[in-house]
């Protein structure tokens, strides 16, 4: 007969108070730099404010995490508790399923929809009297009010930069699953290897995304000033390069965890939700070369 498991409930925390508080700032001196910005004011103490709020959160992060992999070495955790902790992560991945759709849905209506319509297609096509002559194409080069919102030079195309990052994280999915089966494996040293080469194909993507958006602000006018296509286009890519941050942030933690002797073949669900975290953003990232950069 099995024997019954007890739930592990936690001793009281300080973090999620921290956490309110972090994010809290973080939020709000986001906010007050865009509206100080666009009123032509200050924004020196709005930019405190959010550094300050970004300390708040890595501080809680760190000790957070920290209590959690102290306490599941103890050896305090159930399989129930594992069990919960596959769920969160699981919610928080389709949370940010849905994130990314909301943009990409957005995406799909300006194109389909907003567009054509001022352009003079459709039911909607007395909106063109608004602006005469005005041609609608994709990507929207030509605004049509170039005096308000004045519109790229050019475009990034699909071949450069943007399919070698699209190779880059690729094959960075290809190399943390080599890295997960060598961990259940118990080769450590196999594990190390191609959990490192995760990491360096993730920042090279970074470097190359950075190199990407200079190229676009300094020699092509592509701002998220210009037009619809601009503001589109880095809002998908500048949130999708934070979350490719953040998963490399991850996988340098389970880097340093595994030099520390952490995880055994049988349990590991640290390095297997951060292999599931990227898993998703290198998904993320195709869908955007195919609508963003293609299509």
């Amino acid at each position: 007969m099995a024997q019954e498991q007890s739930y592990y409930v936690p001793e009281q925390s300080k973090w999620p108070i921290i956490a309110t508080v972090g994010l809290g700032l973080t939020l709000y001196g986001v906010a007050s730099i865009m509206v100080n910005a666009k009123q032509g004011e200050s924004t020196t103490l709005s930019w405190l404010m959010f550094f300050a709020g970004a300390l708040v959160m890595a501080y809680m992060l760190f000790g957070w995490f920290g209590s959690v992999i102290r306490e599941g070495r103890a050896g305090l955790y159930s399989d129930q508790m594992d069990r919960s902790f596959r769920w969160g992560m699981s919610w928080f991945i389709f949370s940010e399923v849905m994130f990314f759709a909301a943009f990409f849905g957005a995406l799909f209506y300006v194109r389909v929809f907003a567009v054509p319509w001022l352009g003079g297609e459709g039911d909607k096509a007395t909106a063109n009297m608004l602006w005469e002559g005005f041609q609608a194409s994709w990507p929207l080069v030509n605004n049509p009010d170039p005096e308000a919102y004045p519109g790229p030079k050019e475009i990034i195309g699909p071949w450069g930069l943007p399919l070698i990052n699209t190779i880059l994280l690729v094959s960075s999915s290809f190399t943390i699953t080599v890295a997960h089966h060598a961990l259940k494996a118990g080769n450590r040293q196999k594990l190390k290897l191609w959990l490192g080469a995760t990491i360096l194909l993730g920042l090279a993507f970074l470097v190359l995304q950075a190199e990407e958006y200079m190229h676009a602000y300094q020699d092509l006018d592509l701002t998220l000033s210009s037009g619809i296509y601009g503001s589109t286009f880095f809002m998908l890519t500048g949130f999708h390069g934070a979350h490719v941050t953040l998963g490399t942030i991850m996988l340098i933690v389970m880097f340093f965890r595994v030099q520390k002797g952490h995880f055994t073949e049988d349990s590991h669900f640290g390095f297997e939700a951060s292999s599931w975290y990227w898993h998703f953003v290198d998904v993320v990232w195709l869908c955007l070369f195919v609508f963003v950069y293609i299509i």
